[in-house]
């Protein structure tokens, strides 16, 4: 038997009932607060994530799908959507072609690492991205939607965690103070984090080491050493979530896996999860567009990983079948009438089926139940010689004669009920 490879996994009948939920809502969000949908490549030339994404990420340096392909370039498996959103801004001009550059897409990202709950090598993400305006306003427009997506699947005990990395300007100062404050524990730290010290010393905060945790405890936090533009807008977007009820908490150690993060980081992260419990992060990237050779504009977004928020769904959500229709052929004789019956249900937008099979009454009746149908219309020789129709209510089994002509409309008003 032939398996699915490590790390994927099939999203099967009464799972993709949920993942349609989560994909219905977050698209009806985003079209609420104006993003418009982009869909990108899966594959990507790999100087794309190497610039975008951080050549001293652990997503560039040890979680890539790299490889050269048959004309001898080298290509890569997205392993996030931002870098991918931001070339086709450049290469297609949006920002002449939009009113407003407000993005989102929805697809497969692949990572090369430890499968485990809600982690797997190929996942799939919201991503959400913002270009253009760099007000404050904007920060804290794109954190009340990642709240918002998330309240209203419904995902219990949820947090949202703010912070501040700050920008070119004051991050050195930053840098070297956490350098300053490690001193003689660096030795002591994970090789992971001897590593970070070198090339990106914020991304120390991102260690899951347990032993570690103690050092890194103790280390300075961003927020005071910010500039005063820095802080100013930080204290902006802080002001415009308290006025609008958004209920946030300040995180010192949010600083986020990727490079090109500055200013505002945020996080929501869901309880039911245990380890892995981020639910959907991101941050601003005010660099990123002028690193891959577009204007010199600002960036905001996040991105939601599906396989968590569709773990973090309430048990019931997306499992509730939606009323529909079944019709029943009695007799050879009826078979005709009742497919054609079953036609002008669906013609009509109604979600209807038949037991195509040749089957008894008995057995039609059970698969009607098997498909929790909310009304069945019975089509014998007796009724198609009068131009009729039995209409069951399933809810209570009462049931009645109606013209054909109304067949439909009858089935239509019990589908209505629910």
């Amino acid at each position: 038997m032939i398996t699915a490879i490590r790390g994927t996994h099939d999203i099967l009948p009464g799972e993709v009932e949920r993942w349609a939920l989560v994909e219905r809502v977050a698209r009806d969000l985003c079209d609420r607060y104006g993003f418009v949908e982009l869909r990108t490549p899966v594959i990507e030339r790999e100087e794309l994530f190497a610039k975008g994404t951080g050549e001293t990420t652990d997503i560039v340096q040890k979680e890539m799908y790299s490889f050269t392909d048959k004309g001898g370039d080298r290509v890569t498996l997205r392993p996030e959507a931002t870098p991918g959103m931001v070339r086709a801004y450049i290469e297609h001009g949006l920002e002449q072609a939009l009113p407003a550059v407000k993005l989102f897409a929805i697809g497969p990202m692949f990572r090369y690492e430890r499968p485990q709950k809600g982690r797997y090598r190929q996942f799939h993400q919201l991503d959400v991205e913002v270009i253009g305006p760099d007000d404050p306003a904007v920060d804290a427009e794109v954190v009340d939607l990642a709240w918002t997506f998330v309240r209203e699947l419904g995902i219990p005990r949820v947090e949202l965690l703010v912070n501040s990395v700050g920008c070119p300007a004051c991050r050195p100062r930053f840098q070297q103070a956490l350098l300053e404050a490690l001193g003689a524990d660096l030795p002591r730290l994970c090789e992971d984090c001897q590593r970070r010290a070198r090339t990106n010393p914020l991304r120390i905060y991102d260690c899951k080491v347990e032993a570690d945790q103690p050092i890194i405890d103790r280390l300075p936090h961003a927020i005071d050493y910010l500039c005063e533009p820095c802080a100013t807008h930080f204290a902006d977007v802080r002001g415009h979530l308290d006025r609008w009820g958004i209920p946030w908490q300040l995180s010192h150690r949010l600083v986020r896996g990727l490079d090109y993060y500055t200013r505002t980081t945020f996080e929501v992260r869901g309880e039911a999860l245990g380890a892995q419990n981020a639910l959907l992060g991101g941050g601003r990237y005010d660099g990123l567009v002028r690193e891959l050779g577009g204007p010199d504009r600002t960036g905001i977004g996040f991105a939601a990983g599906l396989e968590r928020l569709v773990l973090a769904l309430p048990e019931a959500a997306g499992r509730t079948p939606a009323p529909r229709a079944f019709v029943v052929a009695i007799g050879e004789e009826a078979r005709h009438g009742a497919l054609g019956l079953l036609r002008d249900l669906r013609t009509a937008g109604l979600a209807a089926q038949m037991e195509l099979g040749a089957r008894g009454v008995k057995a039609q009746m059970k698969r009607a139940d098997r498909l929790a149908a909310r009304v069945v219309l019975i089509v014998g020789g007796d009724e198609l010689a009068r131009g009729e129709v039995t209409v069951r209510d399933m809810r209570d089994g009462s049931q009645r004669l109606v013209p054909r002509a109304d067949a439909v409309p009858a089935a239509a008003a019990l589908l209505q009920e629910g």
